[in-house]
């Protein structure tokens, strides 16, 4: 006999089912009189309802000891008849020898079709096909079955577009859902209105009466005539719903707001015509067909544009006073970089990296050929630094990412990192670890390697830890930064290093300067110790930004994170002058630290309050346009817990009783964005002000003028003038 072949050997199971169907099409009264089977027919009884205009609902009833395969249900329309996506609900698993890992089906189930009709069309016409088995002896499978139906449509509901959506309200309105309340027409249930925040960035809101939601995943947005454009939506958080029609879905009750980012080149445009197709549903009650709203959105302007007449739009927040970011020169955009460098190692960030720096200049006192080398090494790592975090954010950003300055502590594992970071270059220059000879080693408490690898290091994570700051001038440099060219904002991010690293290349390069530091000595031993305690300080920090970030579990994880890696670094300590037996058990220890990191990236963010704290409002664009509308002056607060300008700006200003007296002696509002998690409301709010990052304040006065953009450190006098003339 001639072995099988590799072809016909994997056509093999498809015969045998083929067989086994054929077997059964031969044979099915015979087989119902010996063997008790049930006809196809009434092993699965198919029932349909056409009642929802658009949507087809199907039940299957199945009879015990049968089931249904998922994978053979199909659809063939009729002319005139054009059928969208099917939803089925999740199957069982189940391995068939025939068609191997496979769901099926037993008791009964409910799927949905979507469909459409072409003018004309009377009835609705498709054939549904599908096939079970018999899963107890006699297990045989009925070969596919197909049932032609033919539906009346609702009244006067000839398509499933929102003009054939009356006679179903007509049909409903009698008595509604079981409430009573009687289903709204489409154009009032979901209003929808857009404006351009600028040329590059569009916001869309649908406003709806409370009890009727929309789908995030039946949301469709199409440029007409937009060669060349795309679009790129930043959904929010939404509600998880186990919906009848689409299974475990989003979406979105009350009011949506989604930032949308349209890439490409705008040149010559001053128009932006858009279609938003989109469904949803009254809870409960009737679920509406797809609708589709066309808008004509001004690029130019902040007037919303609405899919409907009758829709009101809220009022959006008004153009800034300052100047836009690209009006400010190349030169002065230097200056005010280099200016904000410099500036930066003042601000409250980047005093624990003042301590290593503060070693590392000490021990330069050494030599002059050894300080220009630190100084030297140090400056690459800032440098480097800067450009790789500046073409990083702006790569991002150009794909339609929304990301400013800091943003990368916005993820829970950077921060995580960093703290261990922080935690081990506190174990080393509290002595109990040595990652090298030199002192400047210690500083980045990456180095395995002596002398300039440790300077460069350090520089590196002087960036990282400044990250969270922004310091006087910098806001508008960075401003500048993200809309020039890739090569003039490269240039800025690299005068925001040289400005971080001139103090230590002043000391490096001049001699008078140098020869002002103390002289090295034991001494230093003791200062490097006492110096470790900013450090532990930092790690503390970055454990109470995860914890808001993602809860006290975030935390517990982190802790024995850390524990490992003390665990690590004490037995690399130990196992210096051993073998590679040893060594690999370091590298073992390392691992396990890793471990509770891996589980800290998979945490879902805590539920956060309407509001963050007495005595606010939390930021919304529809509350800050009632408030506005209303005549009340507010003072809008962007702010982040990882942000150490904000908390510092908090502490001296906005956290005091002056101010809540200011608040209420002007009558304003205090009303607080929270960018510690990513916010996509929030970063088009940022956009829209031109600021890089956070802290953003503005105040918004009582006669809707122009919102006046503060300085990104307050000062009490400051605040109080900008809220007294924005109560007069």
């Amino acid at each position: 006999m001639r072995p099988i072949t590799g072809r016909l050997a994997a056509r093999l199971p498809l015969l045998m089912l083929a067989l086994l169907c054929l077997v059964a099409l031969v044979r099915p009264s015979f087989a119902q009189e010996d063997d008790g089977l049930l006809p196809v027919t009434k092993a699965y009884q198919l029932t349909a309802d056409a009642s929802t205009p658009g949507l087809l609902k199907l039940h299957w009833e199945i009879a015990p000891d049968y089931y249904l395969y998922r994978g053979r249900m199909k659809f063939k329309p009729a002319d005139g008849v054009t059928l969208g996506a099917a939803t089925f609900p999740d199957g069982e698993k189940h391995h068939d020898e025939y068609l191997g890992d496979v769901e099926i089906y037993h008791h009964a189930i409910d799927a949905s079709v979507q469909y459409t009709l072409a003018p004309g069309t009377t009835r609705l016409r498709l054939g549904v096909q599908f096939q079970g088995c018999h899963e107890t002896d006699p297990k045989i499978c009925y070969p596919p079955h197909t049932e032609q139906l033919e539906l009346p449509l609702p009244a006067a509901g000839t398509t499933a577009d929102t003009g054939s959506l009356g006679a179903a309200l007509q049909q409903l309105g009698a008595t509604g859902r079981a409430g009573g309340d009687t289903p709204l027409p489409a154009e009032q249930a979901f209003k929808l209105e857009a404006l351009a925040q600028d040329p590059q960035h569009l916001l869309l809101r649908w406003s709806m009466p409370p009890g009727y939601y929309l789908y995030r995943d039946q949301t469709n947005l199409r440029l007409r005539d937009g060669a060349g454009l795309t679009l790129a939506p930043q959904w929010p958080a939404g509600t998880r719903k186990d919906d009848p029609h689409f299974g475990k879905v989003t979406v979105y009750f009350g009011e949506l707001e989604l930032p949308v980012t349209v890439g490409g080149t705008l040149a010559g445009r001053t128009h932006l015509a858009l279609d938003a197709s989109f469904q949803g549903c009254q809870d409960g009650g009737l679920c509406y067909p797809m609708m589709t709203r066309a808008l004509d959105i001004e690029l130019d302007s902040a007037s919303p544009a609405t899919g409907t007449p009758t829709a009101t739009a809220p009022e959006a927040p008004p153009a800034s006073t300052t100047q836009g970011p690209l009006q400010t020169s190349l030169a002065l955009a230097l200056l005010l970089a280099l200016g904000g460098g410099l500036v930066l190692n003042l601000m409250p960030c980047v005093l624990p990296v003042l301590s290593i720096k503060a070693v590392g200049l000490l021990e330069s006192g050494e030599s002059p050929t050894r300080a220009r080398s630190h100084a030297l090494a140090y400056s690459a790592g800032v440098l480097l630094s800067f450009a790789t975090l500046g073409l990083g954010i702006l790569a991002l950003r150009s794909a339609g990412h929304a990301l400013g300055w800091g943003t990368q502590l916005q993820q829970p594992l950077v921060v995580g990192l960093l703290a261990l970071v922080m935690l081990a270059v506190g174990l080393s220059m509290s002595g109990l670890v040595q990652f090298g000879a030199s002192l400047g080693n210690t500083g980045a408490g990456l180095a395995t390697r002596g002398g300039a690898a440790g300077d460069f290091f350090t520089g590196v994570l002087a960036v990282v830890v400044a990250s969270p700051c922004t310091a006087p001038f910098m806001g508008s440099a960075l401003a500048y930064a993200f809309a020039a060219p890739a090569t003039h904002a490269l240039l800025v991010f690299l005068a925001l290093g040289l400005g971080l690293a001139l103090p230590f290349l002043a000391i490096g390069f001049v001699p008078a300067l140098a020869r002002l530091l103390p002289r090295p000595g034991r001494w230093m031993e003791t200062l490097k110790q006492f110096l470790a305690f900013p450090m532990y300080l930092t790690a503390a920090w970055l454990a109470w930004v995860l914890a808001n970030q993602r809860g006290a579990d975030a935390v517990g994880l982190l802790l024995v994170a850390g524990v490992l890696l003390a665990l690590a670094l004490w037995w690399f300590e130990r196992s210096r002058h051993r073998g590679g037996v040893a060594r690999a058990l370091v590298l073992l220890a390392v691992l396990a630290a890793a471990l509770p990191l891996y589980g800290l990236a998979r945490l879902p963010p805590p539920a956060r309050g309407a509001t963050a704290e007495s005595g606010t409002v939390a930021y919304s664009p529809a509350k800050l346009a009632e408030l506005r509308a209303a005549g009340t002056p507010v003072f809008v607060d962007m702010t982040a817990d990882w942000c150490v300008t904000c908390k510092a700006n908090e502490h001296t200003v906005l956290d005091t009783a002056a101010f809540r007296e200011l608040l209420k002696r002007t009558g304003a509002v205090y009303m607080k964005g929270d960018w510690t998690d990513v916010n996509p409301t929030i970063a088009a709010f940022l956009e829209h002000y031109h600021s890089p990052g956070v802290p953003l304040y503005v105040v918004f006065p009582r006669d809707g003028g122009e919102g006046l953009k503060l300085p990104t450190v307050l000062t009490s006098g400051l605040v109080e003038q900008a809220l007294t003339e924005a109560a007069r």
